[in-house]
């Protein structure tokens, strides 16, 4: 069906529905936009929120990333960036292949029918004009014709009249009547010609209006009007097809987050928590019962002080305090070798020192991050990571340093080779420079090497706790009086030593805990911000709560205090604000 045969008379209509057309090519050009809009904005915030968790360079988080389970998170924050790439695309697409197109269609699609339109109203012009003049036409023939009629009546009255004179008639001549009646015949006659052939004119305009001109105008517009049907059917066809392009990337994408979740293995991350934690000591023996109702000199089984140390000196009265923490309990010089032995296994509780000096220490490193370079800190099992972990960094920085040696080397022999590509001396202070960086990391690879070899030779071997009291028992019965239960002792920095005598050993424990009377006060101390004393030597304190002082800062950042008598540990100086009862400095 055509619009030219159909609705030849349908002109204003076609207008407005073509005009409706154009409109609706922009109405879902918009909503084109506003989709590619919010493709965008939805990219933009799953990109955000991706580098938002991504873990930050430098920092602890980066450790988080040895488990499976923070990897597989990881690898799901790298797929969801991916993914937010995808719903990029689909906007540029969208942009590119339907907005820019259908913009630039609309605009050629008003043009073309603009000209259309045109060429229509002026064919519709012409063919009133030529009715216009076939009407005037029509008007002058008929006004002729009753000139004419009346002419030809007055002739034929003057003619017939009986009663005129002969000086009327000689006065009217009959003669003159009658050539103007023919006057006016020929006047009608012309009027008819020329009104018969406007009409037959008029005819042929209007059958070539109606039947060549609008149907052919009309065609052009319906062809327009179905092209742009079917650009916005390509349009929306191709706003499916933008999406089902990424389709199989998205997919990538879901799979990747789909096998990261698979790759998560809680065996491992639980093995990996002991790699993380794992201290490498042995824990400790059951303790022996020590019997104090019959006074009887202790024996060298029972003892790890020599004979000869104990003889003359009266025992000491047992300490009453009660609810302290033991490192802070003042202990009795004759204490006996099975108390020194467990007292140096509990020095630690889950890698961590209890001793007052090694909490001090411990907790300040946890608190700048930092420790000292041979890592004896740590415990031994940590520190032979953290020592395995420098030496295979320096043997990548010596390979790298003797790569860009080989590189130079081969430069100065092309050089000699061929003096024109440079001078070989050049390559020379280049050259000395890396020599000296290689001694340098041999040097530090040596002494780290030196560390793990002495963690690795002194870490006490993991046995069954039936074996390990056995070995107690024949060490306390079987060892000469001045051992005092040298062998897996650990030295005040965190490693381990033999060579060590067992009085140094004894001397040093007493130097710590050397009275039996508390420390005496030198001090109070007001707290001004809770603290959480999690760690072993550390004591909690409240905002407000009035503390004992009796020990001050010894430049580490910890005082000393006690409350109520019964309780000790260490706090943070910069908690709290110290009143020294000889100087009132805070």
């Amino acid at each position: 069906m055509s619009w030219g045969t159909e609705l030849w008379d349908q002109f204003d209509n076609l207008e407005k529905h073509t005009q409706w057309g154009i409109e609706f090519v922009e109405r879902y050009t918009k909503f084109v936009k506003e989709r590619s809009e919010i493709e965008i904005s939805y990219a933009k915030q799953i990109r955000n929120l991706s580098k938002k968790y991504q873990p930050k360079k430098n920092s602890k988080e980066d450790e988080e990333y040895k488990y499976t389970s923070c990897r597989a998170f990881l690898s799901t924050l790298n797929e969801l960036n991916d993914y937010a790439g995808q719903h990029e695309v689909i906007a540029e697409n969208l942009t590119s292949q339907i907005i820019c197109e259908l913009t630039r269609f609309v605009q050629e699609l008003k043009a073309e029918r603009k000209s259309h339109f045109h060429d229509g109203r002026k064919a519709q012009q012409h063919i009133e004009n030529c009715w216009k003049q076939l009407e005037s036409s029509k008007r002058r023939f008929e006004r002729d014709c009753k000139e004419a009629d009346r002419a030809q009546q007055y002739f034929e009255k003057m003619d017939a009249d009986i009663n005129v004179t002969k000086a009327d008639v000689e006065k009217r001549s009959s003669l003159k009547a009658r050539q103007q009646a023919q006057m006016r015949h020929q006047m009608a006659e012309d009027s008819k010609n020329e009104y018969s052939a406007c009409l037959q004119k008029f005819n042929q305009e209007q059958n070539e209006h109606y039947y060549t001109l609008i149907p052919h105008i009309f065609q052009r517009i319906q062809d327009m009007e179905e092209r742009r049907i079917q650009k916005v059917g390509e349009s929306m066809k191709t706003f499916a097809e933008v999406d089902r392009q990424v389709l199989p990337i998205v997919g990538k994408c879901l799979d990747g987050m789909t096998k990261a979740a698979e790759s998560i293995e809680p065996k491992s991350d639980s093995n990996q928590v002991i790699e993380s934690y794992k201290s490498g000591f042995e824990p400790p023996g059951d303790v022996e019962f020590e019997d104090y109702s019959q006074p009887m000199k202790r024996t060298a089984s029972d003892t790890s002080l020599s004979n000869s140390r104990n003889e003359g000196k009266p025992d000491k009265p047992i300490s009453k305090s009660k609810g302290k923490l033991w490192p802070f309990i003042k202990k009795n010089k004759q204490s006996s070798c099975s108390h020194t032995y467990h007292k140096e296994l509990m020095k630690r509780t889950l890698g961590k020192p209890t001793y007052a000096f090694e909490a001090r220490r411990y907790v300040l490193s946890l608190k700048l991050g930092s420790g000292p370079e041979d890592f004896s800190h740590l415990p031994p099992e940590q520190r032979r990571k953290k020592l395995q972990a420098k030496i295979d960094e320096i043997n990548k920085d010596i390979q790298k340093e003797m790569d860009q040696r080989e590189a130079l080397t081969k430069m100065k022999d092309v050089y000699l080779k061929n003096p024109q590509m440079g001078d070989p001396s050049s390559v020379d202070p280049r050259l000395a420079e890396i020599s000296q960086n290689i001694e340098k990391l041999r040097l530090e690879l040596q002494k780290f090497d030196g560390w793990l070899a002495e963690v690795e030779g002194r870490m006490p071997v993991r046995s069954d706790s039936s074996k390990r009291q056995s070995g107690m028992f024949e060490a306390q019965n079987n060892a000469p009086v001045n051992n005092n239960c040298a062998q897996d002792r650990e030295s005040p920095d965190g490693s381990y030593t033999e060579e060590r005598s067992s009085e140094a050993q004894v001397k040093e424990f007493d130097d710590e805990f050397d009275d039996e009377e508390p420390l005496p006060t030198i001090g109070t101390c007001k707290v001004l911000y809770p603290f959480e004393g999690q760690n072993e030597g550390t004591i909690s304190v409240a905002e407000g709560e009035v503390l004992h002082v009796i020990e001050e800062d010894k430049g580490d950042g910890w005082t000393r205090v006690r409350r109520n008598d019964d309780e000790e540990g260490y706090v943070p100086t910069s908690y709290v604000e110290v009143f020294l009862e000889n100087t009132k400095d805070s």
